[in-house]
């Protein structure tokens, strides 16, 4: 859930066993509350510019190492993420990594070799 989507508790309620996390941008005030209110897993990001959100707050590789010592659940990273900049993010702690434009939007590679690019 973003963090403008509404009350995560109230989602919980809803949603009961299934898997809902917290995009906590950068904030690790933000990623202490979404593991009190037993969030699944905290994303941060953007990391890197992005076309889907160009506007979006920035987060910094620091949050992620942080994240890696402090937090006991999945890390997922987020943000203008692709085949030669996502090693980084998975060195400094990610777990997962949620990507969008390089795969639905790259005006040079269909979906399925935009997947394949990243190995």
């Amino acid at each position: 859930m973003g963090q403008l989507d509404g009350s995560f508790k109230l989602a919980r309620k809803k949603l009961k066993r299934k898997i809902l996390g917290v995009t906590c941008h950068s904030s690790k005030i933000l990623a202490k509350k979404a593991l009190n209110d037993s969030a699944d897993y905290v994303a941060f990001g953007s990391f890197f510019k992005s076309r889907l959100k160009p506007k979006a707050k920035k987060a910094n590789l620091s949050i992620l190492r942080w994240a890696k010592k402090e937090i006991n659940k999945p890390i997922v990273v987020i943000g203008g993420i692709n085949n030669l900049n996502y090693k980084k993010l998975i060195n400094a702690g990610a777990k997962y990594i949620a990507i969008s434009s390089f795969i639905w939007d790259n005006p040079k590679l269909k979906p399925e070799i935009a997947i394949r690019k990243f190995k």
